[in-house]
Formats: C-alpha cells, structure tokens, sequence
C-alpha cells in the first residue's frame, strides 16, 4: 500500500569531482545499473507516495536515468545556490501542497542502504516523536564525517564536523551517514532560517538539525546495523570496494537459492540477472544486464553472458555472448561468439572459434568450429563443415542465407548471400555457393585437382625436398585427375 504519509528526496545533484570523469557520479555502473537506481529501488520499496529527485550537474542526463528507473519521480532543478540544504529546500517546496508527513532524504550515491533498514529507521523516528533523526553509523576509522555528541545519558546532542571538533570530539567512531527524517512542519520552519554565511557559501542541511536542537526540539541519532551500508562512492577507489561489498552479497544470495557457484571471488552476477536453482556457475564468469540461466544449465568458466538466455540443461563454457537465445541442452564454445540476435535451439551446438549474428540455428543444428554465421537460418538437424562463412554483406546492404533441414555442408564453405540451400542438400569440401542449392542436390565450385608430377626435381632440385621426392621414386611429367 502507498504511505501517503511519506516523501522520499533523493539528492543526485552534485558533480562527483574526485570521480575524475566525464559521467556524472550519480551514473556510474554498479551491478548493472547506475548508482542512483539503487537508491532509487529503496524508495519503490518503501512505497512512498512522493519520491522527489533533486538534480544539477549534467541535469539532463541524470533526469534520464531517473525516468527510467522510476517514471513517477518529481524530478527538482537545483538552482545557483549550492549545497544540500538548499537541494532539500527546493525538493520540499516541489511537495503537494498541505503535506504533513515524514520526509525523508538519502543520498544517491549511497547505494547499499537498503529498504529495511530505512523501514527501522522510520519506525523509530515515528515512534519516538522526535522532530528529527539521524542515521548514525559507527566506524574503525571515522576520519573526514561529522561526529554524534551526545549527551551524558547518551541521547543526542549535536554534529560536530571533523574540523571544528576538538580532540576529544575527534576520538568519537559514531559518525553522521547522512540520512536523515524529518517531520515535514518542523522541516520547513528550519529550511527558511539557512544561510549561506559560512566558509564554503552553502546551505548545509546539517545546520537544520542544529537550528532545531536551538529550538529545544527532539532529535534522535540512530545506529545503522553495519558501517558498509551507509558508505558513499565519492572515488573509482570506493566504487570498486561498494562494488566487491555488493557483488559479495549477490553471489550469496543466489548460492542459498540453491545456485552452485564453484567460486565466488571470481563470479560477477548484475542484480537484474536471474538463476534457477541447480545451475552451475563456474570461475571467471560474469552475468550481466538482465541475463536469465535456468535450472541444470552449467555456464564457465571464463564466460561473459550480457542480457542472455540459458535454457534447462544449456552448456556455456569460455564464450561470449549478447541479447542471445541458448536453448534447452543446447552447447556453447570453448571460445565462442555470440553477437545480438544469436538463437540456438535446443540441442544445437555454436562450437570452437565460431561467431554468430543476427542468426538462427534451429534445433539439432550444428556449426561446429572456425565459422562466422551472420544473417543467417540453419536448418534443424543440419550440420556445417568446418570454416563455414556466411558472406553477408556487399559492401551496401546485408543478405541472408538460407540453410536447409539436414544439410550437411562440406569443409571450408563460403555461402554468398542471398542464397538458399534445400533440405537434405550436400556441398562439397570448398565450394563457394553462389546460387540457391535445391533440395537433395549435391553443390560443387572445385576445378578437377591437377597435379604436376617432378615439379619439385625441375623447379626446386639440390633442395631436401627434391632429395626426399628422388628418394621416393617421385616421377616427372604431368598428369591430371578428378
């Protein structure tokens, strides 16, 4: 049911300069989608009526991404005046007017805070009645946050920042995480009495919690389970460490759904990818986008899945693949390459240094090895000699090639689309087929073989080849044969 009772500001306006990129931070990949969508799946599970995202840096772009992973949010143009309070300020007056709730505001580059834990947090904030709380987090080293004093009976007093706290202060591990509910009335007042007069000219949200400690309200600091799960990205460093944290996580996840994961410190999995109990995942292998594996397939090692079916019994090892379609029992690689549109029937086979496109092998079919099949339909039960080459492109547009039912193509074929071959046609070793092929014919494009007999004595003697020919009682002269 939607909490009509809450809104949900999700700050995504700064720049991220320590990033050092030209993407916004807020963009950046983790687990498959950017850092911002994980914030912003919390507030969908959270079921807040207004979930509000305040913009600024690359605004359109990040507008974007916010729009596609949560169409329903207000997106808030930060204006000239920096800083979150000011971010916070906008975001509360884009609310619906005569808004009394809870407002709750996370940071978009805070990506393993999860629903649950801002559920706990926001039961606590109610139930205690307080103006405000604040999620706390207590860590070994809590060098560069702002402090949680609190009180000789423990309860919250203030945040002191790291350079204004004197030694003492410095020595406490409870740390402000930036997250912060806020009963909206008791907000507004605050948000009206921010300035800007301090050394870096913002508006600090932090200081609405000290004009309502000055006011003699209620503020509550309240401890998060684990310090890794308010831990911004604010560099490529913390980036790759939330990444490991949340990959970490994932793997686990699926291997007590009954997933076999051989080795996890190897296997990378995207949160959108799906895995049925009993497959098996071997090392070096990375499942990407929204890959879906189904149960008994076995995919790796060393294999690179992007948004992917693996059907029941599928198996993927050493190949690379992309928007492809593997079917039930069907066989991938070692060292195959599987570009978009690549369908494999069930029990087919894409074998040993073959690349596929925009092709449809059906089921039974064959490309066993050394192949490129682009724009291509294979036949069921067909199968294709090695070196197989579909020429599908003249330089202007692209062709198909048509194969058959149970063809059998010879080795080192080259097919120069359009064509089609019939079922139940054959092709010889190294024929080039350049017209359509009909049903049960037999395709040949090879001159009769020619052979020159004594032409190593004549053209190459005093060589240990010509020795070797001389030694063997090699003729000279010519013949011809078939």
């Amino acid at each position: 049911m939607t909490d009509q009772n809450l809104a949900i500001i999700v700050l995504a306006a700064g720049q991220g300069t320590r990033m050092k990129s030209a993407t916004p931070k807020v963009l950046h990949p983790l687990a498959g989608v950017p850092l911002v969508a994980h914030a912003l799946a919390t507030a969908r599970a959270l079921e807040s009526a207004n979930v509000l995202a305040v913009v600024r840096h690359e605004r359109d772009l990040v507008a974007e991404a916010i729009r596609g992973e949560l169409p329903e949010a207000v997106i808030v143009d930060q204006d000239e005046v920096p800083g979150t309070g000011r971010a916070v300020e906008q975001a509360v007056a884009a609310l619906p007017a005569g808004f009394e709730g809870e407002v709750l505001v996370v940071n978009g580059d805070v990506p393993l805070l999860d629903a649950d834990t801002l559920r706990a947090f926001l039961a606590r904030h109610r139930e205690s009645g307080s103006a405000a709380s604040v999620l706390s987090a207590r860590f070994d080293d809590p060098s560069g946050y702002g402090r949680i004093v609190r009180d000789a009976s423990g309860r919250f007093d203030r945040i002191v920042e790291q350079k204004d706290a004197s030694e003492a202060e410095r020595a406490i591990d409870e740390v402000n995480a930036g997250v912060y509910a806020f009963g909206a009335a008791a907000l507004r007042d605050q948000l009206a009495n921010l300035t800007t007069d301090n050394a870096q000219g913002e508006k600090y949200l932090t200081d609405v919690i000290g004009l309502l400690r000055g006011a003699g309200s209620e503020v509550e600091a309240v401890p998060a389970a684990e310090p890794w799960m308010v831990a911004g990205v604010n560099d490529r460093a913390q980036l790759a460490e939330t990444a490991a944290k949340l990959n970490a996580m994932i793997v686990r996840g699926w291997q007590l759904n009954g997933v076999t994961v051989q080795d996890p410190a190897t296997t990378w999995i995207d949160l959108r990818v799906t895995i049925e109990a009993d497959a098996t995942i071997l090392p070096n292998t990375q499942l990407r986008g929204a890959t879906t594996i189904a149960s008994g397939a076995v995919v790796g090692p060393d294999t690179t899945l992007l948004d992917t079916e693996v059907g029941p019994g599928a198996v993927v090892k050493r190949a690379d693949a992309t928007l492809a379609v593997i079917g039930a029992n069907a066989n991938v690689g070692p060292f195959a390459y599987l570009r978009p549109g690549t369908v494999l029937d069930a029990d087919g086979k894409i074998g040993t240094f073959v690349e596929t496109k925009n092709a449809h092998i059906h089921r039974g079919a064959k490309v066993p090895h050394l192949s490129y099949i682009g724009d291509a339909n294979v036949g069921e039960a067909t199968n294709l000699g090695a070196g197989a080459i579909t020429a599908n492109y003249d330089d202007v547009a692209k062709h198909r090639t048509e194969i058959g039912a149970r063809v059998h193509t010879g080795s080192h074929n080259v097919f120069v689309a359009p064509v089609r071959i019939g079922d139940g046609a054959k092709t010889g070793a190294g024929a080039v087929i350049r017209k359509d092929v009909q049903p049960g014919a037999l395709a040949l494009s090879v001159a009769p073989q020619r052979n020159i007999e004594g032409w190593v004595q004549q053209h190459r003697a005093g060589t240990a080849s010509a020795a070797a020919a001389d030694a063997a009682g090699g003729a000279q002269g010519e013949s011809s044969g078939e």
